[in-house]
Parts: structure tokens; sequence; C-alpha cells
């Protein structure tokens, strides 16, 4: 039943988990300075739900407003040493955004769901107004033009508070196209190399590569930068 779901495009719970953590395991071994998505189980009470259920988080992107350039995954605030008594920059803290990414799986639309939101560095969140200010030029593009990509504001629904979110209406069906060999192990990567596209976040093409027919990568634009001890 499961490979038959990811043939008409969508997925089911226990392969949204099975994606997951490929997803996880293959973003590590990947050639990038990003730290890995990270699974977060979640059991209800009453469950009734008889699946792994939980959501991936990657979490604290920073974002330079200024420049629209992703930074490092250094703290830019972190004190360093000066080498050859260089003058260390430091970075406004007005000018840094931090931005949170999770992927939480729709029993609804039986595909996965890219919630995101951000927030200045002495943590005031931003409106859709500042988050678009921070997008890559073809990310608004993709927005504007795609009759399949756009944000709304929405519950998260573990979380429960509001989050921007890019809705699911017709991921199964460009993910019917997408998916040449279809399995649940490379889904999400396949899945995420597009929708990524519209908040300027970027699959490393080295797991890309193996996803689709002609063996290419997926050019997404900048990668991003992270920094996990916010």
């Amino acid at each position: 039943m499961g490979d038959q779901s990811i043939c008409d495009g969508s997925l089911s719970a226990d392969d949204f988990y099975v994606a997951a953590k490929s997803l996880c395991e293959l973003w590590q071994t990947a050639n990038t300075t990003l730290p890995n998505w990270t699974w977060i189980p979640f059991k209800r009470i009453p469950t009734g739900i008889s699946c792994n259920e939980g959501y991936l988080s990657l979490e604290n992107v920073y974002h330079i407003k200024s420049s629209k350039e992703l930074v490092s995954s250094q703290d830019p605030f972190q004190e360093e040493q000066p080498v050859d008594s260089a003058t260390v920059v430091q970075v406004p803290s007005s000018v840094i955004h931090a931005y949170d990414f999770h992927i939480i799986y729709s029993f609804s639309y039986r595909n996965p769901v890219l919630y995101f939101h951000g927030h200045k560095y002495d943590g005031q969140p931003l409106d859709l107004d500042d988050i678009q200010k921070d997008l890559p030029e073809y990310s608004l593009k993709l927005i504007r033009e795609s009759k399949w990509t756009f944000i709304t504001f929405e519950e998260h629904p573990y979380l429960h508070q509001p989050w921007y979110m890019l809705h699911p209406c017709g991921t199964s069906d460009w993910m019917k196209l997408l998916q040449g060999n279809p399995s649940a192990a490379n889904y999400l990567v396949s899945w995420l190399s597009v929708v990524g596209q519209a908040v300027g976040l970027r699959v490393p093409s080295s797991l890309t590569s193996s996803c689709f027919n002609d063996g290419s990568s997926s050019s997404i634009g900048q990668c991003v930068e992270i920094d996990p001890s916010l």
C-alpha cells in the first residue's frame, strides 16, 4: 500500500516516518556545513494514531538582512581571537533574522508540509513583509507565479502556535511527476528540493542527484547556514 501511495504522489503516515529517518541520515552524510534535520517524536493522549508520529526540525537559520546573505554556522556574535592582529567585524543584531523550519505530515492531504517562522535576534517575531524582504528573488518569483506554492498563516499542529506554512495543495500532482523511481526513502529529498526553493533553502546536490531520473542535481540557490548554539 505504501508503494502505491508514493506512485500517486501521496505518502502514508508510516512512509513519512521512513522518509524522515532517511532524510536525517542522508543529510548527515552529505557534504554540507548544515547540521542534521532532527526527528521530534510526539505522543498523543489518547493516541488514536498507530504510527511513529512526530515531525522534522531544522532550527536557528541565520539571515543577514542588509546583504541578503546567509551567515556561517558560527555565531556572528561569538568573540573570536584575532589572527595577525586583524580586526574582527561584528554584525549589528538589528540586521540578523533567524528562522526555524519544521516538516510536518498532513493526515488530510497525505503529504508533508513545510512550516516556518522567523524572529529577530531579540526574539521579536517577523511578519510576512519582513520574511519576504529576506527571500531571494527566485523565491519571490516562484511564490508569485506558482499556482501551487503560496504562504498561509496557520496554527502549528504540535506547538499550537501561529506559524507560516507552504500550503500543500497540488503536492501529490507534482510529486507524481517528480518521482521517477518512487520510494519512501527518497521522497522527502525530492519534495524538499522543490518546496525549499520558496524559502531559499537548498538541498545539497549530493542528495538530489540520486533522486531524479537523469541523475542531475537540483540547483536551488544559496545554501542555508545554521548556528546550532543559538
